[in-house]
C-alpha cells in the first residue's frame, strides 16, 4: 500500500483532529485504495491517547501493529455466550483505554462486538457502550467478511443476529452514537471508467455491458512475468504455479532461515520461515520501506543471491531496472500491558518476532493475501469459481488500470458475490 501524504487529504487532517481532540465513535471506510489503513498508521503514530489496536486475525494485527481481539481480551477461540465473559486479571489494562480501534472490522462477527462491548463494561465498572471507552472501526464490508460456520449461523440466529456482520451487534442499537464515514477519493486508480466499472463490481450493480466490457481482458494464455502476476483464489493453485517457475529456473537454489524468537504462531508467519530463491525469480516485498525504495506489494526479480542478503532488480517507468540490496527485517507481536508504576502511557511489550527477507514468491499470489497492495499489471485465474462475497472486486481493485488487467477466463455474473445486507446497510447509515 502506498503512504499518502498528509498534504494530499484535508479530510485526513479533519478526521484526525476529530479523532484526537472529541470522543465520537466512527466507522472510517471506503472503497479500496481510498487511504483507510494509511489514516490509521497516521493516527496512531501521532495520538496522545491511550490507544489499544486489535483485529480479527493474527495476519491483520500484525500488518495494523496490534493484538488480537482474542488475545488482548482473553477470549476463547470458539463461539462463546455473554455468561463466559468475566472479571479479568487485566482489569487495570483496560480501564486506562482511551480509544479502541478495531481494524478490518468487516471479518468482525456481531456477536464478538457484543463480547468486547460487555468485557470492557464489567472490567471499567461502567455501564455504558463499551465501558465508555471510545471506539473508532476501519474497514470496507464489500471486502472480507466474517468467517461463519453452518452451525454457528444456526446459533447466531437463536441469539437474535439478523445478519453476522458487525452492524447487528446488539451494543451498536442501544442509544449509542455513531458515525459512518466514508472517504471517497481513490489514490490507487485515477481512471474515472475504471472506478466506475469497480464500483458497478462492489455493489452488486454490474450488468451485461459491464461484463462484456472487462470480459475484453480475456487472455487465456497470459503469463506472469516481466513485473505482472497472477491473482488467484486458492493457496493450492499459489503454491503449484511459483514451485513451477522457481524450478524452471537454471542455477542453483539458496534457502533462507526465518530466525524466530517468542511466541510467534505459525499460522501468521508473513512469508516462508524457510523462503527458497533463485537468480531470476520474481518476488513481491511485503513490508513498506521506511526510506520509500519499496512499499507493500512491491515487484522484483532476484538478481544476486548471497548467505545473508539478495539483490532484487526494481521497474522503472522507462528506464532499467533499479537494483536494491535486501537485507532480513523484524516483525514483531505484541502485547499491550501498563508501565510498572500505572501511569502514562500503555506499553506495547514485544512478545515474539520473526526476521527474515521481506520477499514473498510472486508470479502467482492469492486474492486473500493481496488485499490492501497494488499493482501495474495482474492476470486473474477465476478457475474454480469463487467462494467469498467481495473477492472478485478486491481481485480487480489490485490494479492500477483497466489496461493492466488480463483474465485467464471471463468473468460469469456468479463470480460477482455480493451481499445484499451490506447493501442496504451503506444505504442507511
Amino acid at each position: 500500500m502506498t503512504y499518502i501524504p498528509l498534504q494530499v487529504s484535508p479530510l485526513f487532517h479533519e478526521i484526525l483532529d476529530r479523532l484526537e481532540h472529541s470522543t465520537d465513535n466512527l466507522f472510517i471506510t471506503g472503497r479500496a485504495g481510498t487511504g483507510k489503513s494509511t489514516l490509521l498508521r497516521l493516527f496512531a503514530a501521532s495520538t496522545r491517547k491511550k490507544t489499544v489496536i486489535v483485529a480479527p486475525t493474527g495476519v491483520a494485527a500484525l500488518q495494523a501493529g496490534g493484538q488480537t481481539i482474542h488475545s488482548f481480551f482473553g477470549f476463547p477461540p470458539h463461539l462463546f455466550g455473554q455468561n463466559e465473559v468475566k472479571k479479568s486479571r487485566y482489569a487495570k489494562l483496560y480501564q486506562r483505554i482511551d480509544v479502541l480501534v478495531i481494524d478490518e472490522i468487516s471479518m468482525v462477527r456481531a456477536d464478538l462486538l457484543d463480547r468486547i462491548d460487555l468485557c470492557l463494561r464489567i472490567n471499567r465498572g461502567n455501564q455504558q457502550p463499551f465501558g465508555g471507552v471510545q471506539v473508532v472501526f476501519f474497514g470496507d464490508l464489500f471486502q472480507l467478511p466474517p468467517v461463519v460456520t453452518r452451525d454457528e449461523v444456526g446459533i447466531l440466529q437463536s441469539w437474535g443476529y439478523e445478519t453476522p456482520y458487525f452492524f447487528s451487534a446488539g451494543v451498536l442499537r442501544w442509544p449509542f452514537a455513531w458515525q459512518k464515514i466514508e472517504l471517497q477519493e481513490v489514490y490507487r486508480q485515477q481512471e474515472k471508467r475504471f472506478l466506475r466499472l469497480l464500483e458497478d463490481i462492489r455493489t452488486n450493480e454490474a450488468d451485461e455491458d459491464t461484463l462484456a466490457e472487462l470480459n475484453e481482458r480475456v487472455d487465456p494464455e497470459a503469463q506472469p512475468g516481466s513485473f505482472s502476476l497472477i491473482l488467484a483464489a486458492r493457496n493450492y493453485k499459489v503454491d503449484m504455479i511459483n514451485q513451477g517457475y522457481l524450478d524452471a529456473l537454471p542455477g542453483p537454489e539458496l534457502v533462507y532461515s526465518a530466525s524466530i524468537t517468542g511466541k510467534f504462531n505459525a499460522s501468521v508467519y508473513p512469508t516462508d520461515a524457510l523462503l527458497r530463491l533463485r537468480h531470476g525469480a520474481q518476488v513481491m516485498f511485503i513490508r513498506n520501506d521506511p526510506e520509500g525504495a519499496f512499499v507493500n506489494g512491491t515487484l522484483g526479480v532476484i538478481t544476486s543471491l548471497s548467505s545473508d542478503h539478495v539483490t532484487v532488480a526494481l521497474p522503472r517507468e522507462g528506464q532499467e531496472p533499479k537494483e536494491l540490496t535486501v537485507n532480513r527485517i523484524s516483525w514483531e507481536i505484541i502485547r499491550y500491558g501498563l508501565p510498572p508504576d500505572q501511569q502514562g502511557a500503555l506499553l506495547r511489550e514485544v512478545v515474539g518476532t520473526f526476521e527474515q527477507l521481506p520477499l514473498r514468491l510472486a508470479w502467482a499470489v492469492t486474492i486473500h493475501k493481496s488485499q490492501g497492495q497494488t499493482f501495474d499489471k495482474v492476470i486473474l485465474d477465476l478457475s474454480g469459481g469463487l467462494f467469498e462475497h467481495g473477492q472478485l472486486y478486491v481481485a480487480l481493485s489490485r490494479c492500477r488500470t483497466l489496461e493492466g488487467i488480463s483474465l485467464r477466463q471471463e468473468i460469469r455474473p456468479q463470480d460477482i458475490r455480493v451481499d445484499m445486507r451490506v447493501v442496504d446497510f451503506y444505504l442507511e447509515k
